[in-house]
């Protein structure tokens, strides 16, 4: 009886460090993916940074960011940056393109965030709520983003137009009912900032 119950405590061992050790692989290759996906955008990045008159070392990994909350690097619209170029959501079907207007969209809420005085939070914040969400911060003399803000600012916005911003009617969704935008977006980024200049310094070794 002993034995019995030693084999099946030894088999119990074995399968969860089969099951651990699998985790940890299976972790360890979704993120080496996520890595690849980004990284063969960042030079395009760097360049369209530039074009914009924009600090790449500096910026290259908030815009990094950006993209991984938008889409970890995946699909033909990484940047998400269809809407801020007026179209419909996931319209624009190239990489470079969405780079390209992504960056755009950025530099745009960057250079008029600055020229407001406002953090690089409520930079990111109006890269998903427009440069709307800067005027309306300065308006209530604040420089500063805040989550309660963005909630503020995203209650305005859905009572101008509550027949848009819907959340599709979704009483679970977290935004409701705050459904313009993401009210919790610059967090999110910032948050992936360190992790992005990480990936883009570990790459830099490689070259």
């Amino acid at each position: 009886m002993k034995r019995r119950r030693k084999t099946t405590t030894n088999t119990i061992i074995v399968l969860i460090l089969v099951i651990y050790f699998g985790y940890l692989f299976a972790s360890t290759t979704i993120k080496q993916n996520k890595e690849q996906r980004l990284l063969k955008y960042l030079p395009e990045i760097a360049t369209q940074l530039k074009k914009n008159e924009l600090n790449a070392e500096e910026l290259a990994p908030v815009v990094l960011a950006i993209m991984d909350q938008e889409s970890r690097g995946k699909g033909n619209d990484p940047m998400q940056s269809s809407e801020s170029a007026g179209l419909k959501r996931n319209a624009i079907e190239d990489p470079a393109e969405s780079i390209k207007q992504g960056v755009f969209h950025f530099a745009e809420v960057y250079k008029y965030g600055q020229k407001q005085g406002v953090d690089i939070e409520a930079i990111i914040q109006s890269y998903n709520m427009g440069p709307g969400y800067i005027d309306f911060i300065v308006s209530n003399n604040q420089v500063e983003h805040s989550e309660e803000s963005a909630k503020t600012y995203s209650e305005y916005m859905v009572e101008r137009s509550p027949d848009i911003y819907t959340c599709n009617n979704d009483k679970l969704n977290f935004r409701y009912p705050y459904c313009y935008g993401d009210f919790t977006y610059a967090d999110k980024v910032t948050s992936k900032v360190d992790e992005m200049s990480n990936i883009i310094e570990k790459y830099a070794r490689k070259l």
